[in-house]
């Protein structure tokens, strides 16, 4: 097989297949035959819906590369020099290939790399996920274990971690209750995941009554609030007028911050891991006066999404519960308008391979 299908996002709300090379493995490298791959809130807003640039970035942030970020996959070739992964192993792929040198790249935070010239993620400035094969650093690759699809592993992949992350920086815990912003999938991801750190209590919040609905279905929220004029009263009520420990918001609006920091208790920890948008909060009788601690986290390092692979086999717990759509590369375009249409949970492409 010397081709093969590929994504690609011109940035007109619209996924294009296209026919590509099956590239080569080089020192150091794999190439992987796609297991899964999801559809990620930041590539809706940064290359879907036009070609935006983020702050060390020349120019747009897309390359025109094959899309996707969230890969997983079984290797089917490993390059000169490849010591951990070899043919046939699974794996889950860390998004982002750094210079392996700088402080950030040494703890694991390739998201972080600060050599600019050598910082490249899939799906952005590399092919990434949205095929049939991809070809990876083998340092960017963690084991996926053999109790996880590769569906739960292309999850792990971004969202997951990026709830991880946020989760883990507010040392959430058995004492105490949380409260999440945003119920999308990273929102899900991180219900399921503070249920495993067991959390004593779970409750969401969420503008979308489809999202909320779904949300519910779960079995992840002990109780799940439409947002709106009348959801601090709600949470009051909820909270018997105490606030949540810890908060997290993963909507990525100024209202969804600002119902986190409203629904945190004194000396409670409010966790920021939704991108874009702005902070807007009076600071006094919200912040200094109640004493609140406010994490800003993104995405997570190499070592936690190999730590978390591991914990969510120990919990029990399966990602893939909350992808509502899976189809092949063939439909990537109508893929992306149900991730785009934000009705719906974690939607996944899986290569249709003979």
């Amino acid at each position: 097989m010397t081709t093969m299908k590929g994504v690609f996002l011109p940035g007109d709300f619209t996924a294009v297949v296209r026919d590509v090379e099956v590239p080569a493995p080089g020192p150091g490298q794999l190439l992987l035959r796609v297991g899964a791959s999801g559809i990620c809130g930041s590539d809706l807003s940064y290359i879907y819906r036009g070609h935006k640039t983020h702050v060390g970035q020349d120019g747009p942030a897309y390359k025109g590369v094959v899309a996707g970020h969230e890969p997983s996959g079984e290797v089917v070739e490993a390059g000169p020099g490849c010591r951990r992964f070899g043919v046939g192993d699974r794996v889950i792929v860390y998004h982002i290939a750094g210079c392996g040198l700088c402080p950030n790249c040494r703890r694991g935070y390739m998201i972080s790399c600060s050599d600019a010239k050598r910082r490249s993620s899939y799906g952005w400035q590399r092919d990434g996920g949205h095929a049939e094969y991809i070809l990876v650093e083998e340092s960017t690759c963690v084991p996926l274990p053999e109790e996880l699809s590769f569906i739960d592993g292309a999850l792990i992949a971004c969202g997951f971690g990026t709830a991880y992350e946020g989760l883990l920086r507010t040392r959430v815990g058995g004492r105490d209750d949380l409260l999440v912003v945003g119920l999308g999938p990273v929102g899900l991801a991180a219900a399921m995941i503070a249920r495993g750190l067991g959390a004593s209590r779970v409750l969401g919040v969420e503008r979308s009554a489809e999202r909320a609905e779904h949300a519910r279905t779960l079995d992840l929220f002990d109780e799940v609030l439409i947002a709106g004029d009348t959801v601090a009263e709600a949470l009051d009520e909820a909270t018997g007028g105490r606030g949540c420990s810890v908060t997290m918001d993963c909507s990525g609006s100024a209202a969804g911050r600002g119902v986190a920091i409203r629904g945190a208790a004194e000396w409670g920890r409010v966790s920021l891991v939704g991108e874009g948008g702005r902070l807007e909060t009076e600071v006094s009788d919200l912040l200094l006066h109640r004493q609140l601690t406010l994490y800003a986290s993104w995405v997570t390092s190499l070592p936690a999404m190999e730590e978390l692979a591991g914990a969510l086999v120990r919990w029990g717990a399966v990602p893939q519960r909350l992808v509502t759509d899976v189809l092949p590369l063939e439909k990537a375009d109508e893929a992306y308008r149900l991730a785009d249409s934000g009705r719906t949970g974690k939607v996944c492409l899986v290569p249709a391979l003979s």
